[in-house]
């Protein structure tokens, strides 16, 4: 069996212990993001069949909830906030300037899977603004010039 055939499997196993829970929809697509990293079209369509439910309605769940990704996400993943305090203080051109230094648009993974570009709302941090995060490490405080020297640690380049 492929490692591939043995996500599907793992997958129609969470399938099958939740498909007569109300409300299985939730863990099952939680489940599924575990396996698989994300949730892409392929593996909604098993969801719903398996769950007797409409492939728009195991779509519109993914996407509402942003723990979930229809794609699968860099290595890193960089969210910055967009929230009242950090976009009054410049977080949008910290944003910016991550998409030109990355070559990506926000929302995408570079080529290579390393970065995977995203805006956020609040992160809990407004005392420090314009504040992104990189896998759970915070910086505050954030200016435009500091994000080449940022990433080149997370590249191996510092």
């Amino acid at each position: 069996m492929s490692e591939m055939e043995s996500k599907y499997a793992e997958l129609r196993q969470i399938i099958e212990a939740h498909k007569d829970w109300p409300g299985a929809l939730m863990p099952v697509l939680q489940g599924a993001q575990e396996i698989f990293g994300c949730v892409p079209e392929d593996v909604q369509k098993i969801i719903a069949e398996g769950l007797g439910v409409t492939l728009s309605e195991v779509y519109g769940v993914a996407t509402f909830y942003s723990q979930f990704s229809l794609q699968p996400k860099g290595e890193y993943v960089i969210s910055v906030c967009l929230g009242t305090a950090c976009y009054v203080k410049g977080s949008q051109m910290v944003l910016d300037k991550l998409s030109e230094e990355l070559g990506i648009p926000v929302g995408s993974t570079t080529k290579d899977g390393k970065f995977t570009l995203q805006a956020t709302r609040c992160l809990g941090a407004c005392g420090l603004a314009p504040v992104m995060t990189i896998n759970g490490d915070v910086y505050g405080r954030l200016t435009p010039d500091q994000v080449p020297g940022i990433l080149a640690k997370y590249r191996g380049e510092a």
